[in-house]
């Protein structure tokens, strides 16, 4: 297993941003959301900061329309928004699918928005995960449907460059689950793309061109690894700190971007925000969706 032991720090907490997750490449920079400080952010390779948008609300679940126009989550609200560049638009409401946060989420090439379901109250550790969570389908109308269930915390989400297949991360199952998804939107022929140590809860995935998964794995002993259908871990990096989420970027999709930080505690959190974006090139560049 080849180890990667230096990234290169793009931006940190000094720049005003919190907690970051969803990255995304696109026009030349990583968008990626701002979870604790409400807002799409966006940076480029050389570490220049932007604000696109902040939200009134605390956002998970992000992609892009093919117009150009952002999809993203009210994580608490359980409510889905589209933002045309100017306006901030309601387009679905997942209250009575969904149980107390939105997870990650994508958009496809059909601008559906595929968005997991948290299923439980994780700002209270009395509160144990359930694995009755869900995966919701949304359509460019606004209409949704539940398109998965029984999964142990749903979250980052990969679609395979011929746009077959869905990857989610099933964050407390410890495992990569894939699915076909069908002409309509659904999904089915659930399947175990690769089984995970019991140390790897994987977080946000990034795709590459040889179907190896980028994983980001908070707390685990590696706070990133790649992955390749079936299980094997081919890389690892090191970081003194923990992986949230990880997206392949730059002009040939070989930067690997790792959104990361000591904590996801929401308290730690306002009081010393101790988030950093870092990268580091990999060998063989990304694929697919986002």
């Amino acid at each position: 297993m080849k180890i990667h032991s230096h990234t290169t720090v793009l931006a940190d907490s000094s720049h005003g941003m919190k907690f970051t997750e969803s990255p995304r490449w696109r026009d030349g920079k990583w968008w990626f959301l701002d979870i604790h400080g409400q807002a799409i952010r966006t940076v480029d390779l050389q570490g220049r900061l932007e604000t696109m948008l902040d939200l009134p609300f605390k956002p998970n679940g992000f992609g892009f329309r093919r117009d150009g126009s952002v999809m993203v989550g009210d994580a608490l609200g359980r409510k889905i928004h589209r933002w045309d560049g100017d306006k901030l638009t309601p387009v679905a409401d997942l209250g009575a699918m969904t149980v107390f946060c939105l997870s990650d989420g994508i958009v496809d090439s059909h601008d559906r928005m595929y968005v997991g379901d948290i299923g439980y109250n994780f700002f209270n550790p009395a509160n144990q995960p359930v694995h009755t969570c869900v995966i919701t389908c949304i359509e460019s109308d606004g209409s949704a449907r539940v398109v998965a269930g029984d999964l142990s915390f749903p979250n980052g989400m990969v679609i395979t460059p011929d746009g077959k297949t869905l990857i989610v991360a099933e964050t407390m199952g410890h495992r990569l689950t894939a699915f076909d998804i069908l002409a309509d939107g659904g999904l089915a022929n659930r399947r175990v793309y690769a089984q995970l140590a019991d140390d790897v809860s994987p977080d946000g995935i990034s795709l590459d061109a040889e179907g190896g998964v980028w994983i980001a794995n908070p707390e685990g002993k590696h706070a990133v690894l790649r992955v390749l259908e079936g299980g094997e871990v081919t890389e690892a990096i090191e970081l003194q700190t923990d992986g949230y989420a990880v997206m392949l970027g730059g002009p040939e999709r070989r930067h690997l971007l790792i959104c990361a930080s000591d904590t996801h505690d929401p308290v730690k959190i306002a009081q010393s925000p101790s988030v950093s974006l870092r990268v580091v090139e990999v060998a063989v560049a990304g694929a697919g969706t986002p």
